[in-house]
């Protein structure tokens, strides 16, 4: 299922049009119905995830938000923060090349939102595994 189909489907669950989300969120009229050509930034997935309180992850792979006994607390949503914003700026040097030509914004936003899913993820996943077992909670 592609992005705009998810969206779709969120918006169905809603209750709201794909335009009236577009106008809710301060989007321009027919951006979400391009959103799988152009990539979306990272602030776009943000707002759109929590519009439909959902995760960006979902927003963007379809991952089901995961409603587990490990969840990520203010401490980890902080240190994601944190390196994705160091990584930012990191980006945002000029000389950084994709593909042979410097990088575009849309490049660089879609590699911080990848990035951020990915960190979310592994910190869920390291919780499951590295956890006391005095301290884990069953299901």
């Amino acid at each position: 299922m592609k992005i705009y189909d998810r969206i779709k489907s969120l918006c169905k669950q809603k209750g709201v049009s794909v335009t009236d989300t577009e106008s809710a969120l301060g989007f321009a009229r027919g951006s979400l119905s391009k959103i799988d050509k152009n990539k979306p930034s990272m602030e776009k997935v943000e707002k759109l995830a929590s519009y439909f309180q959902t995760t960006t992850g979902y927003i963007m792979s379809g991952a089901e938000p995961e409603h587990e006994k490990y969840s990520l607390n203010t401490k980890d949503k902080k240190e994601i923060t944190a390196i994705l914003s160091n990584t930012k700026e990191m980006l945002r040097q000029p000389g950084l090349m994709f593909d042979g030509e410097p990088a575009s914004q849309e490049s660089i936003d879609s590699i911080l939102a990848a990035m951020e899913v990915g960190m979310e993820l592994a910190k869920k996943r390291n919780k499951e595994l590295f956890t006391p077992k005095k301290w884990k909670k069953e299901p």
